[in-house]
């Protein structure tokens, strides 16, 4: 466990007079934590792996909303100053995390998400409060997430889920290399330029288009690693059979678990490339032994060395936000599974990595295939992407 330095988001300004501050979510949210159980014998195993292997998450949201989650969102993200818990992160096991951003809920200055100005602000503005941290690095390589892991420190790898912002620009594409962004997802869930987005289908499935291709070879020469999560199946297919660098899914669902699911044949051309699947802690999974079961399936789908986990979590009352989205874009709100509002052991980022590594170890994997699966699978293809 690392401790961090004593700053705080957005310290070298002050709060409520240069910037609107919330009251933010706690670290639990009204909760309750969990946490898996281990003899003494596999309590020292797990400080023994932890000590030898880097962690990586593939997909979070490492920040925090706010404590009232309804009334006070929007005004929040209107602020444009995202506030990162470092203190809460390093009570995880985590060296390096796939920092997500407000990505379609970037609504800074227009109320539709994806737009250039607003990722460009939500991305520079977090570069800025990163900067300021020594708790914080901002890593641009495997070098840079070495370097953290060596330092006790925390590297934070910039991402987003969505290319819809780079429109017809192809050059974007550098210059948001240039801001930081070492992950980009070709859709988020509706089509844009590039591809067709999985919520989009209709009568046929468009996959990627002329410009996608050149997008995606783009980003393989720029060294952005390309992400197929919320793309439609030929989407999915078609990245895999163009990019010339390993592939990512970074926060995956397969078919048959839930509604918006992958199939097995995008995960397989997926692992064809050398990359990975990071397997998500959707809201259909109602607690951590769910979610490894899911994480059971994709190693016996792909094999051990294409799979990660992208729990795709965050640090306030995740269910309350699913239902604030649900409101505004008029779809029905989720609901509670076996009774809870959460997928238990795996609220948010600090509870998900602190358990994940439990599970292994509890239920006897080998060292080799924990370290492939708690980060050595990702800074593989990572170290051919970049």
């Amino acid at each position: 466990m690392t401790t961090p330095d004593d700053y705080h988001s957005y310290d070298y300004l002050d709060a409520g007079e240069d910037y609107r501050s919330f009251e933010l979510a706690e670290m639990h949210a009204g909760f309750e934590p969990y946490e898996v159980p281990l003899t003494a014998e596999q309590a020292e195993r797990l400080e023994a792996v932890l000590a030898e292997d880097t962690v990586v998450s593939l997909h979070e949201h490492p920040f925090q909303f706010p404590a009232d989650i309804e009334g006070d969102t929007w005004d929040y993200i209107r602020e444009g100053r995202v506030h990162t818990p470092y203190d809460f992160l390093a009570e995880s096991p985590l060296d390096a995390v796939f920092d997500f951003h407000l990505d379609g809920l970037s609504g800074i200055h227009s109320k539709h998400g994806w737009k250039w100005d607003d990722i460009v602000h939500d991305v520079a503005m977090r570069a800025a409060d990163q900067a300021h941290s020594d708790y914080a690095v901002r890593a641009g390589s495997v070098a840079d997430i070495d370097r953290a892991r060596d330092e006790g420190k925390l590297a934070f790898v910039p991402a987003l889920e969505s290319s819809a912002m780079v429109e017809n620009e192809l050059d974007r594409i550098d210059l948001l290399y240039g801001m930081g962004i070492r992950l980009m997802g070709v859709t988020y869930n509706a089509s844009n330029s590039i591809g067709t987005g999985k919520r989009d289908i209709y009568e046929r499935d468009g996959g990627l288009t002329s410009f996608g291709v050149d997008a995606v070879h783009r980003m393989n020469d720029v060294g952005i690693a390309v992400s197929t999560s919320h793309a439609s199946e030929q989407t999915t297919l078609d990245v895999c059979e163009v990019s010339e660098k390993p592939v990512f899914d970074t926060h995956a669902l397969a078919a048959g678990v839930g509604d918006r699911g992958t199939s097995d044949d995008c995960f397989e051309a997926i692992a064809d490339t050398g990359g990975v699947v990071g397997v998500v802690a959707s809201s259909v999974l109602p607690d951590i032994e769910t979610y490894m079961e899911h994480f059971e399936y994709m190693v016996d789908l792909v094999g051990v060395d294409h799979v990660a986990f992208g729990p795709d979590v965050l640090y306030g009352d995740h269910r309350a936000l699913l239902g604030l989205l649900a409101e505004q874009h008029d779809i029905d709100p989720p609901g509670e599974i076996d009774g809870r509002l959460h997928v238990k052991g795996l609220e948010n980022p600090t509870e998900a990595w602190q358990n994940i590594p439990r599970w292994l170890v509890k239920e006897g994997y080998t060292d080799e295939e924990i370290e492939k699966v708690l980060g050595g699978n990702i800074l593989r293809a990572l170290d051919d992407a970049w």
